[in-house]
């Protein structure tokens, strides 16, 4: 695996280095020695998987309230995704700045996301599937989101007018009060 640190510390891609033959091919996903080498020290207590049936629909942006923050790792397994993280940390140089990268099955790209920070997608084709590793179980009544289309976050979404669900269009603008996690 090859690890790129984006431009919101803490958050990487992961490159995977499949061995291919003539049967196809084999890579690692996970590795505790490489993540630790990145810093990543907790479990994974669940694992997530997700179906997206429409193009253009976005999922997000989601994240749970302190002190139940979790590290994500995800991957897409099929289709494409222009996967979007946003910085909540209150301290950081890069707080509520976004970074956005296509994750797909060809691609075979993952993002590790650190606590702090929330997450969302929209796919970029129709039948997209997601696996979510987390380091925290789901919690009902501690999850927390922010508006896919708030302006002062700004994402650059590929596409316009995508399918997003009633509870994520629910989901509250930055406002000054935000102090964040």
């Amino acid at each position: 695996m090859i690890f790129t640190e984006t431009l919101l510390k803490g958050s990487f891609t992961v490159d995977l280095q499949p061995i291919e033959d003539e049967r196809g091919w084999f890579a690692r996903t996970y590795c505790k020695n490489e993540f630790a080498a990145i810093g990543h020290t907790k479990d994974w207590v669940q694992l997530n998987h997700s179906f997206t049936s429409k193009q253009g629909t976005i999922r997000g942006m989601h994240y749970q309230l302190q002190p139940f923050s979790e590290i994500k790792l995800v991957r897409c397994i099929g289709g494409a995704v222009y996967d979007v993280i946003i910085d909540l940390r209150k301290d950081s140089a890069t707080f509520l700045q976004y970074f956005g990268v296509e994750l797909s099955s060809s691609n075979k790209k993952m993002i590790y996301i650190p606590e702090g920070f929330a997450h969302g997608f929209q796919a970029l084709t129709k039948d997209c599937e997601l696996l979510y590793h987390h380091s925290q179980f789901y919690l009902p009544g501690v999850e927390a989101g922010i508006k896919y289309d708030d302006a002062a976050i700004n994402i650059k979404w590929p596409f316009a007018n995508g399918m997003v669900s009633a509870r994520d269009n629910q989901h509250k603008l930055i406002d000054f009060n935000f102090k964040g996690l």
